[in-house]
């Protein structure tokens, strides 16, 4: 089984807050970390223009073909094997967000597929010339209901739900082919608990004549159940479809207490998915705390081992707190249309070093697999 991490912010990591990063008191290399710990992989996510029309960046990583080219010229020295994740949006593609693409954004259903082709072919080619070897093809994130939307939106009014997304699936498969012939194409699902919506999705995609070589999936509890409900899914999976399964996003918190104060000098407190703190606790199968995380790798990694899947990729492990990192600008949120929202890092309590930069015991169950 294969292990592997995303890393897509860590240029933006080092560009504002200069980050460093600890083991046992001594500053380290978290990357050389990782592969002593047995990490092969990299997964990158790639958007297609993460800038408001000022140039203003959407941070997140502002993860455009430049930054990937960039991280992997960084990190060339490791010999992580690759994993390209197309977004096909301008930021943040996931189950409630899929924006189009600003430049796509008055495209007929004809002309979208052609920039989903032209957008995917001519960013592989770039990356080929640079010498990047890609093992993994991601064709959209999060994909569960549909992409490009409303285009390609799973429309369930239809005599044909699926028709738009899987001629969409199929276009960008086409151009990862041209350029990589030999590398395996990825649908990335969410829900990864439920088993009557991956019937419908894979059956749909696959009457529109869409090859599919991985599903791959999320895993975060507090929104995807239990273990037994997750690794059911994937053992259905691979028995009714004959298709390998592969977890390429997995994340689990260390703490609660917020790296930012509240009024009273207190840390907050980060609750995910949950109108309170005892809810969210209930989702979880370990405690919030270092030997809780370390224990749901460890165990995650053994079942994902017995249930025949073929990764696991912990997301974002080095996204420690800084000046300037977080989830997006004001630019970004002006895109999705989320101003609302606190702009802060929402991840840093789930990364595999804390707060202050100190490698937690989860790093160290990679090493294990499982065991």
């Amino acid at each position: 089984m294969i292990l592997g991490i995303d890393v897509s912010t860590y240029l933006e990591q080092q560009k504002y807050a200069h980050s460093k990063y600890y083991k046992d008191g001594k500053e380290v290399d978290p990357f050389a970390l990782m592969r002593a710990n047995g990490v092969e992989y990299l997964r990158t996510r790639i958007w297609n223009d993460p800038y408001d029309e000022n140039g203003n960046p959407y941070l997140g990583g502002t993860c455009d073909l430049n930054n990937y080219l960039q991280l992997c010229d960084v990190l060339k020295k490791y010999g992580f094997k690759q994993v390209v994740d197309f977004h096909y949006s301008d930021f943040w593609a996931d189950p409630s967000k899929q924006n189009l693409p600003k430049a796509w954004a008055n495209y007929n259903f004809e002309q979208l597929l052609e920039a989903v082709y032209t957008f995917t072919k001519e960013s592989l080619l770039k990356i080929k010339f640079k010498g990047i070897d890609v093992s993994y093809i991601q064709t959209g994130n999060e994909i569960t209901h549909g992409m490009l939307r409303p285009l390609g939106a799973i429309n369930y009014e239809s005599d044909n739900p699926y028709k738009n997304f899987a001629e969409i699936l199929k276009v960008a498969r086409k151009a990862c082919k041209e350029v990589y012939p030999n590398v395996k194409i990825i649908i990335h699902l969410e829900e990864s608990f439920n088993q009557d919506l991956y019937r419908r999705i894979i059956n749909g995609l696959k009457r529109n004549g869409l090859e599919i070589d991985v599903i791959g999936t999320s895993y975060y509890p507090f929104w995807h159940h239990s273990f037994a409900e997750y690794f059911a899914n994937m053992d259905m999976v691979q028995k009714e479809f004959d298709i390998p399964v592969m977890n390429v996003e997995l994340g689990y918190p260390f703490t609660l207490d917020d790296y930012l104060p509240d009024e009273s000098g207190k840390p907050k407190h980060l609750v995910i998915n949950a109108d309170n703190k005892e809810d969210f606790l209930k989702m979880l199968p370990y405690p919030v705390d270092e030997e809780g995380q370390a224990n749901f790798v460890r165990e995650f990694l053994r079942l994902a081992k017995e249930h025949n899947l073929q990764g696991a990729f912990y997301w974002e492990p080095v996204w420690i707190p800084g000046e300037n990192i977080c989830w997006g600008s004001r630019a970004g949120q002006n895109y999705q249309h989320t101003n609302e929202k606190d702009t802060r890092n929402e991840w840093a309590n789930q990364c595999l070093f804390d707060y202050q930069g100190n490698a937690l015991k989860a790093l160290d169950e990679f090493k294990n697999d499982g065991k």
